[in-house]
């Protein structure tokens, strides 16, 4: 089941406070950047974290889950509800998430 364009509307509209957040379509399902490093995947209208210190600690009981199949888990986060805990919790991983890959330069 695809991500529903009401539930990443819903979540772009919780995030609108966050500074940095974009978003990009892969195959019916959305990754999320914070300045341009990879912080969470939409999927199957769920809101999935990378699994960094911060988000366990700010969120111990959430369930781990894996995006897709073969994937690997990362932090549900359930309460999408909550702005403000939405956006201490992108501030607070924001440090932890790797830098993006350089892309390789074409040889000739």
């Amino acid at each position: 089941m695809a991500t529903g364009k009401e539930f990443i509307d819903y979540i772009l509209d919780q995030l609108s406070p966050v500074d940095g957040i974009t978003c990009r379509k892969m195959m019916g399902e959305y990754i999320l950047y914070m300045h341009g490093r990879i912080a969470a995947y939409v999927c199957d209208d769920r809101l999935l974290i990378k699994p960094v210190d911060a988000a366990r600690h700010l969120l111990p009981e959430a369930p781990m889950e894996a995006p897709y199949l073969g994937a690997k888990e990362m932090v549900l986060v359930e309460e999408t509800d909550d702005r403000e805990l939405l956006a201490r919790l992108f501030a607070e991983i924001y440090p932890e998430l790797p830098e993006p890959k350089k892309k390789a330069a074409k040889g000739k």
